[in-house]
């Protein structure tokens, strides 16, 4: 049973992300009949931590805390992404998962669970805008750049801000069952459940900071969405062969030239239906779908909606509807 929560912070930790944590597992609700907690906030350098907003957090509590926890969780925080961590909150969150706890992340706090190795051969998702960077850093981690959270086992990733919650009603319908976090929600204000397969709504692509030596042909291939593309013609691009091209795009972008390339398809499909009243037609064409029903299959697929539910979503209600397309 999850009695003991910890939330482990790190100098410059999100407001919001911490405060989510708090939210969900720090408040007495037990007159709604929630379960409480045996919660702490937990410094890994120092009594006073700095804020990226520009104000402090004091608190009394140092790692030897972590030691007794059912959870131990990670709010995001700025520069997470290339800093060094404490050796000693590392081993902490190691010892963690040997004698069984749980580890939660939300958005950048995926690095600290990254650099403690606790990513390694298991599947995991941050915000999309540091995807890439994740899975460079981190090449035995299996990471999932589009979806909300992960549950791999004792390891929860969440992906940006709100996914947080998302991630956390999920521990809360895991260990207490579905009353329990609709409850939890309705007091939030939150829906009570996303999965967490559902799709990022990502605004653009990936960067390419640690694409080397495939770059050019990724820039390339931005620029020719609606052109079909082999293997062997990217290979030729890129002056490659086929093989080479292939294992080096895996190495460097961590995933295929097919995935790579659908998904720029479904971001810039994203982007015409957020800033246009172009019809499915002509996004399908535009974006190297070919035809209404196939944009619209793939969309759904990556998405989990509809194009015009998703330009509803983006545009509001009155946005004009794709002819013939739910």
């Amino acid at each position: 049973m999850l009695t003991n929560v910890a939330t482990l912070l790190l100098d410059e930790v999100h407001p919001f992300e911490l405060g989510v944590l708090c939210e969900v597992f720090g408040l007495d609700r037990s007159d709604e009949g929630l379960p409480v907690h045996d919660f702490a906030v937990v410094s890994a350098e120092g009594p006073v931590l700095n804020t990226h907003a520009g104000f402090t957090i004091a608190t009394q509590h140092g790692l030897e805390r972590l030691e007794e926890a059912d959870l131990i969780a990670v709010p995001a925080g700025s520069h997470f992404i290339g800093r060094t961590y404490p050796q000693e909150a590392l081993d902490a969150l190691r010892r963690a998962v040997e004698r069984g706890a749980r580890v939660l992340s939300v958005c950048s706090g995926a690095f600290a669970l990254g650099a403690a190795g606790l990513l390694d051969g298991r599947r995991c998702t941050t915000h999309w805008r540091h995807a890439a960077e994740l899975a460079w850093r981190h090449p035995k981690a299996i990471v999932e750049p589009d979806v909300l959270y992960v549950d791999e086992g004792p390891v929860i990733t969440s992906a940006g801000t709100a996914a947080g919650i998302d991630a956390c009603l999920h521990l809360i319908r895991q260990e207490y069952g579905q009353d329990a976090a609709n409850t939890l929600a309705r007091r939030m204000l939150v829906p009570p459940h996303r999965d967490g397969g559902q799709a990022q709504y990502i605004s653009r692509p990936l960067p390419r900071s640690a694409c080397d030596t495939v770059g050019a042909t990724l820039a390339w291939m931005e620029q020719h969405l609606d052109q079909e593309m082999t293997v062997e013609q990217l290979a030729a691009q890129a002056h490659m062969s086929p093989r080479t091209f292939a294992r080096r795009f895996q190495q460097e972008t961590g995933t295929t030239p097919y995935r790579w390339l659908l998904r720029q398809r479904v971001l810039l499909a994203q982007h015409l239906l957020e800033t246009s009243d172009r019809t499915i037609d002509t996004i399908a064409g535009q974006t190297g779908f070919g035809t209404a029903a196939t944009l619209r299959h793939q969309f759904v697929r990556s998405l989990g909606t509809t194009p015009n539910a998703y330009r509803r979503t983006f545009r509001g209600p009155g946005a004009t509807p794709v002819p013939g397309v739910a």
